[in-house]
């Protein structure tokens, strides 16, 4: 992940923000410009609750170049409360706690330090929520 992408696409990967169709109210992660529903241009940003669910997950060993030091980790489908499905890494999890079906909350987590003095790049991941 170039540090220039992470920097404009912040407000989705530190606050899960989407858009939501002002014609009939569908509601989009990533932002999009256009509604895939009704093919309105009015979309307005909008606030996701990073509240969600397993859809599927899966735990990775080979990982992406950048991703070598996080390995293994845990890489989930979770379907936010809104609706939207949206691909994440978890964290904070063991083994067996990790199960389709499992009620998560976005946090956010370092992904990537570009060496000891460049830039630190945050952005969301996702962990098993409290019970209780």
């Amino acid at each position: 992940m170039h540090f220039a992408r992470s920097w404009r696409q912040q407000s989705s990967n530190l606050r899960l923000v989407g858009s939501r169709c002002a014609s009939c109210d569908a509601i989009f992660f990533p932002e999009r410009i256009r509604c895939t529903g009704c093919g309105s241009s009015e979309l307005k940003d909008y606030r996701l609750s990073g509240r969600g669910t397993i859809s599927t997950v899966t735990r990775v060993f080979e990982a992406p170049r950048g991703f070598e030091s996080q390995v293994p980790y845990f890489a989930a489908l979770v379907e936010l409360e809104e609706g939207p499905i949206i691909c994440a890494m978890l964290t904070d999890v063991d083994q067996e706690d990790v199960s389709v079906g499992k009620k998560v909350s976005m946090v956010t987590r370092r992904i990537l330090a570009h060496g000891d003095d460049g830039p630190i790049i945050y952005a969301y991941k996702f962990t098993p929520e409290l019970e209780g």
